[in-house]
């Protein structure tokens, strides 16, 4: 199974997916990176882990078609079976849900359906989370459809907001748990451990 990483920022999920795989804790490989920033930091990463990686923009093309076919093409060309985003801010476009449907996973830093959505992501998630007065928050890993946030969630796990929490402070304990929880949905997956019933997901041990 290949994998195909969707990153935006420093690359601490990807990192924590490709050591899943190299220790093969996960039985898949990493077999491209993909960023919509050119100064991503996953670009390092998965360029010192010998992972080819490409900036792909729709910034770049004279129109949505062209981006598409671009993304496409790089997945096919990377044999990618499952996508999993790890920090990647932008929306997937429809027309690669349709052919990864139940196969593109995301990490979420809260704990789904709460503090989702448009605009969602980062320290805008845990500055929402401080400021409504919660007690925990978390991560959630979920499958992706054509809203934001909103597909069937497969793993969350909790932690408490602690008095005197900053967004960084809550961000690190938050990211401690994406760390563990997304290399175990991932495996599953590609473990063909994941059942569906409608709108839910479960894993089966």
């Amino acid at each position: 199974m290949n994998i195909a990483v969707f990153a935006s920022g420093r690359g601490s999920n990807f990192q924590s997916i490709l050591h899943a795989c190299t220790t093969g804790f996960i039985p898949a490989r990493v077999s491209v990176l993909i960023s919509n920033r050119a100064d991503a930091g996953a670009h390092e990463l998965a360029r010192r882990a010998g992972v080819p990686s490409f900036h792909i923009s729709r910034q770049q093309y004279a129109n949505e078609s062209q981006y598409i076919q671009s993304l496409l093409t790089v997945l096919r060309e990377h044999e990618s079976n499952v996508i999993a985003l790890a920090g990647y801010v932008k929306k997937v476009p429809i027309e690669i849900i349709a052919q990864y449907r139940n196969k593109i996973l995301n990490i979420h830093p809260a704990l789904l359906p709460l503090f989702g959505g448009p605009g969602m992501y980062g320290r805008h998630v845990h500055n929402a989370v401080l400021a409504s007065g919660m007690k925990v928050s978390g991560a959630t890993v979920h499958f992706v459809d054509e809203e934001y946030d909103h597909g069937p969630i497969l793993l969350q796990q909790c932690v408490p907001v602690e008095r005197g929490d900053t967004p960084d402070t809550l961000a690190a304990r938050v990211l401690n748990v994406e760390h563990t929880i997304y290399p175990k949905a991932l495996k599953a997956l590609v473990e063909n451990r994941v059942v569906f019933d409608g709108t839910k997901a479960w894993i089966v041990e």
